[in-house]
């Protein structure tokens, strides 16, 4: 392990923008804002600009951008 090693073992920071994102603090991987499981980085492919929040999948994605039930 090295000194770069540690700074991928926690949660990352992200800003998400449309089709990308900047990593503000480096981690290995981001939490679902929707089921709240580990997500690597190597494998995010679903966010929300708006909400600038992660989701695991698809199916999560749509429960993320469903408006609030009343």
């Amino acid at each position: 392990m090295n000194a770069f090693d540690r700074e991928m073992e926690g949660p990352a920071l992200l800003h998400y923008g449309d089709g990308d994102y900047v990593v503000l603090q480096p981690g290995g991987y981001v939490v679902c804002a929707v089921s709240r499981q580990r997500v690597p980085l190597e494998a995010l492919r679903y966010w929300s600009v708006q909400r600038q929040e992660p989701y695991a999948g698809a199916r999560e994605a749509l429960q993320g951008f469903a408006p609030p039930r009343s």
